[in-house]
């Protein structure tokens, strides 16, 4: 009965939209910043670390070098502070938490992107994939063509070569 009470509230609290990135990601975090009567957004950029938590608990650390110094920042997902989340380019990482780039500096802390052309999307890289599929399969097929009448060559010798190929004298 507890948890149901508990399901609501949270419901109430949490965002309609979040932004979908991952762990290794190159994110901008609009920040909301209020200063006296006035609000400014703040714009924190960095690699995604680490995500933690579920539903209004989540929270995601963002890293960044400043001046040679490593900061971090914590984040909760569904705050009211956080104006935007822009997703700059996506990490190719094998892991959950990135804890291991706090003792990297300089070009070590980079990450491969998980799609190389920068401004390809999910979309077009799945179907340049199954372009190059396409293409392959293509060659494959011509390539088992030209063994079939190479090999029926051989066993017919009396046969006149095909009008592609060269004759032996020629």
């Amino acid at each position: 009965m507890q948890n149901k009470f508990m399901e609501l509230v949270e419901q109430a609290s949490m965002k309609t939209t979040v932004p979908k990135f991952e762990i290794g990601d190159t994110v901008d975090v609009h920040v909301r910043i209020l200063e006296g009567e006035k609000e400014r957004i703040q714009i924190f950029n960095g690699v995604v670390i680490a995500r933690s938590g579920t539903k209004t608990r989540e929270m995601f650390v963002v890293r960044r070098i400043v001046q040679g110094e490593g900061v971090e920042r914590k984040f909760p997902l569904h705050s009211p502070r956080i104006a935007d989340i822009v997703v700059k380019r996506s990490g190719k990482v094998r892991r959950a938490k990135l804890y291991y780039l706090r003792e990297l500096s300089g070009k070590a802390v980079r990450l491969k992107e998980r799609f190389p052309a920068s401004s390809a999307t999910a979309a077009e890289a799945a179907a340049a994939k199954a372009e190059r599929r396409a293409a392959r399969a293509q060659r494959k097929a011509d390539k088992a063509t030209r063994a079939a009448a190479i090999n029926e060559a051989r066993a017919n010798p009396a046969a006149p070569p095909a009008a592609d190929e060269p004759a032996a004298g020629e």
